[in-house]
């Protein structure tokens, strides 16, 4: 193994099956991944000349005899969902003699626990502002074990990511970041332990560069910005917008793009038409809770500065798709919020609601104020927002807040109660640019036309004539489908390609809901059969309550 020259072999553990794994959605799409690795795309870009990279994506598919053996060294990044999966790649590196670099938000937050499994080196913070170290340890075979840098990077020195490391055609969409940190203060978020409270923002110019080498690969079709809040800087945000409306436009809308923001955004209008103006369709929000008082416990201010369902409101008339995020087990929440979380829902018929149950992630504020308080347990599972068990003492009952988890999955993914969701988000939506344009004469039905390959058109239709199927034949719900389908076509015909998207996305939620609540309301009765507040046994040093 030459300093000067090595093989550089980056492995993506793969993700346990989640909320976020869309499995049924992927294969009527015909891809294997929700989105390529960014991590390691950026580690290949910021390799030294004459370094050899090749990407493993284990999501894809798995490794080969001859990536081992091509292999100089192993560098390995990993959420927390993906421990198990990156200490398997990590056994199996140092069974074959291969060097191992661990990084990522898990090792960074676990640097020692990673060097105790056999990494030789653990990359904590961001690769921007570490590779340097971590290449003279690789090539003189010395220097720290745990590398880390002590300021955070300017993201203009941040280069264009390896697109053409992945094959497009595997993953459901492509993905960007233009922005790193949130200027919140959220007790139980990760994200400003990792990358601080002040947002860091790549320029228009390298934003832009990036979304030309994602075009240059083939791919068209759907972008994540993968920013933790892509608003925490307004006025930076405005310039990246503007910069991507105007790219967009130059090459015939290739991308539409989904991000998370904070709910603040329903507060600007402007910036709301500044998004659809660059061909944004969904957003992302932590709506978490209803209750007043647990969000004011928790730090989550902005959602107390912003009312949630007039925010809410303001984005989705202005054409934005919200995706809410909701938790359960805050100190502070009443023993009747899963209620009002429904009739949050209901109120402004968001279809897609993600339902968590609150977990301490290693690091944050939340984690060490329970470790203060000795709240802290170990448990039998991996913690999973989705469902899991606890890993700290929740102040309701466990037992109580799992169920009241499985009430809001039941009834909010009931298929006729979230069709009808879908139906009044989309038809209280304004019409979309092109829509207002023919109608006013601006321009013609053929120019507003959107132009798709063969790949894309396929990608559409496959999903298309499953939910016709699915939906339409087989369903309880046949009758409010068609006649909805109908509604909809005749008052917001504009949207009707959202709208059917979101009933494809019902397969999947469907299928979560009667996994999940079963799930949930078997760990309920385990916690009440024991007759404790907490299953769990207290975590090392810490005393049960």
């Amino acid at each position: 193994m030459s300093g000067d020259c090595m093989n550089v072999l980056l492995v993506y553990p793969e993700f346990p099956e989640t909320f976020w794994s869309f499995t049924s959605i992927r294969k009527m799409c015909g891809v294997k991944a929700m989105q390529p690795p960014l991590s390691l795309l950026t580690v290949a870009a910021l390799l030294p000349s004459g370094w050899e990279p090749r990407l493993v994506d284990l999501n894809v598919r798995p490794l080969s005899k001859s990536d081992w053996q091509w292999a100089d060294c192993v560098m390995v990044s990993a959420m927390f969902h993906q421990r198990s999966g990156l200490r398997r790649v990590v056994d199996e590196a140092k069974r074959r003699g291969k060097p191992t670099i661990a990084g990522g938000p898990y090792p960074s937050t676990a640097p020692d626990e990673l060097l105790a499994t056999g990494c030789d080196y653990v990359v904590k913070g961001e690769a921007e502002n570490t590779m340097v170290i971590l290449v003279n340890a690789l090539a003189h075979g010395n220097g720290p074990r745990i590398i880390v840098a002590g300021e955070k990077p300017d993201l203009s020195t941040s280069p264009v990511p390896r697109f053409d490391l992945v094959c497009h055609r595997d993953y459901s969409s492509m993905v960007i970041q233009t922005s790193r940190g949130c200027p919140f203060q959220c007790e139980f978020c990760d994200i400003i332990e990792l990358f601080g409270r002040s947002p860091r923002y790549k320029t228009a110019g390298q934003v832009v560069a990036e979304l030309e080498a994602i075009r240059r690969t083939g791919y068209a079709g759907h972008v994540f910005i993968a920013d933790d809040n892509f608003i925490g800087n307004p006025r930076n945000a405005r310039e990246i917008l503007k910069a991507m409306t105007e790219w967009n436009g130059n090459h015939g809308e290739p991308f539409g793009y989904t991000t998370q923001v904070s709910i603040n955004l329903g507060q600007d209008p402007e910036l709301v038409d500044l998004m659809t103006a660059a061909n944004f369709g969904d957003v992302f929000i932590g709506l978490e809770t209803t209750d007043v008082q647990a969000l004011a416990g928790t730090g989550k201010t902005q959602n107390l500065k912003s009312p949630l369902a007039e925010s809410v409101g303001n984005i989705q008339r202005n054409g934005l798709t919200v995706i809410g995020s909701f938790m359960l087990g805050f100190d502070e929440e009443s023993s009747d919020v899963w209620l009002r979380i429904c009739e949050l829902v209901e109120q402004t018929a968001i279809p897609m609601a993600m339902i968590n149950l609150l977990m301490a992630a290693p690091g944050t504020a939340l984690w060490r104020r329970l470790e203060r308080e000795g709240r802290l347990v170990e448990t039998k599972t991996m913690p999973d927002t989705t469902c899991s068990e606890f890993n700290f003492r929740t102040q309701r009952p466990e037992a109580e807040v799992l169920e009241d988890c499985a009430r809001l999955w039941e009834r909010l993914y009931e298929p006729s109660n979230y069709l009808d969701r879908a139906f009044r988000y989309y038809t209280g939506m304004r019409p979309t640019r092109r829509a207002i344009a023919v109608a006013a004469g601006q321009t013609t039905p053929k120019a507003a036309a959107r132009q798709f390959d063969v790949t894309r058109l396929a990608r559409d239709l496959r999903p298309l004539l499953h939910i016709l199927w699915r939906q339409g034949v087989v369903s309880r719900c046949r009758v409010q489908f068609w006649r909805q389908l109908v509604m909809v076509m005749r008052m917001n015909p504009s949207r009707l390609k959202l709208y059917l998207a979101v009933c494809v996305m019902g397969e999947w939620l469907f299928e979560m809901r009667d996994r999940l609540s079963i799930r949930m309301r078997a760990m309920a009765a385990e916690y009440r059969s024991r007759g404790l507040h907490h299953a769990s046994k207290a975590m090392p040093g810490q005393q049960p309550g």
